[in-house]
């Protein structure tokens, strides 16, 4: 089974009941390995949107301790490859998390990222590859 690298907005989606992607982010969790992948910042994106919301962030927290949710990018080791994604990207421009996302999967060939982000069709890991991505229809064509 594939890596899935979780991204802030079907995170936020999984979460928020209200959310307008809440059904598709939990149909699309039936599909996902038992365990996903992110990183710190999106962890901090979606708490923000979370609280935001007026929703607990308590939930986001149990699925770190049951272990679905793993934050697994060291930033320290790989901040020069986020840099220069950002920079590449400056354009667009290039979130933090975003950068952070496709350098997971510049380090995890085989992952794809779940995503709402349209952003992430533009953005090319090692330069020329598209990245797998796991996305709503609607989404796919916006």
């Amino acid at each position: 089974m594939k890596t899935w690298l979780l991204d802030t907005g079907p995170l936020v989606a999984l979460l928020a009941r209200d959310d307008a992607w809440h059904h598709w982010a939990v149909e699309a969790s039936k599909q996902a390995p038992a365990s996903v992948l992110t990183c710190d910042a999106v962890i901090s994106e979606a708490l923000f949107l979370i609280k935001r919301g007026g929703h607990r962030t308590d939930v986001l927290f149990g699925l770190v301790d049951m272990g679905l949710l793993r934050s697994e990018f060291d930033f320290r080791a790989q901040y020069r490859h986020v840099r220069d994604l950002m920079r590449r990207y400056r354009d667009r421009p290039m979130a933090f998390a975003n950068a952070c996302l496709v350098r997971m999967a510049e380090l995890n060939p085989s992952a794809c990222i779940w995503t709402l982000d349209g952003d992430f069709r533009f953005y090319r890991k090692d330069r020329r590859q598209t990245l797998s991505l796991v996305v709503p229809d609607a989404a796919a064509s916006d």
